[in-house]
């Protein structure tokens, strides 16, 4: 996961960099961050999202509801509250799944793949699907089976 991280980490100081962003006391007023009634409360020091410039980066989501209670009963159930609570965000960021450029998954088993491609595919219309990559993890927040965070472009 370390690798992983890091990249992720590199192609967001990329983008700070691109945009003008070289410190944290550089970051325009123009940032800001997006919250969600509809989606999960952040379980730690984190947003929901934050938007800067023409791009909203969003924290990973599991499948905890807007109550913080997380319903384990299927893969599927798991990964629809996900794709949910990722569409909340959007909507509170006045975008939607139609703007994501690239996603990262986050599964603690491989042999939930196909429940979780075809779950998350639903959510795309028009075959025009964002860049990604799933990575099997060892362990997630809260239990949970799969996590999904996103890039979407303004």
């Amino acid at each position: 996961m370390k690798p992983l991280f890091l990249v992720s980490a590199l192609l967001v100081i990329g983008q700070l960099v691109l945009s003008g962003c070289g410190t944290k006391k550089d970051i325009p007023a123009s940032a800001r961050v997006i919250r969600s009634t509809d989606a999960p409360a952040p379980i730690g020091p984190y947003s929901q999202a934050t938007q800067l410039g023409n791009f909203t980066f969003l924290s990973g989501q599991v499948a905890l509801d807007a109550q913080g209670k997380m319903d384990t009963s299927s893969i599927e159930a798991e990964t629809h509250q996900v794709m949910k609570n990722l569409a909340a965000v959007l909507k509170a960021g006045n975008i939607d799944f139609n703007n994501v450029i690239k996603t990262t998954i986050y599964l603690t088993s491989l042999s939930n793949f196909r429940q979780v491609n075809e779950i998350y595919g639903s959510y795309f219309t028009g075959g025009n699907f964002p860049a990604r990559e799933t990575v099997q993890v060892s362990a997630l927040p809260k239990g949970a089976r799969v996590e999904i965070s996103m890039i979407a472009g303004n």
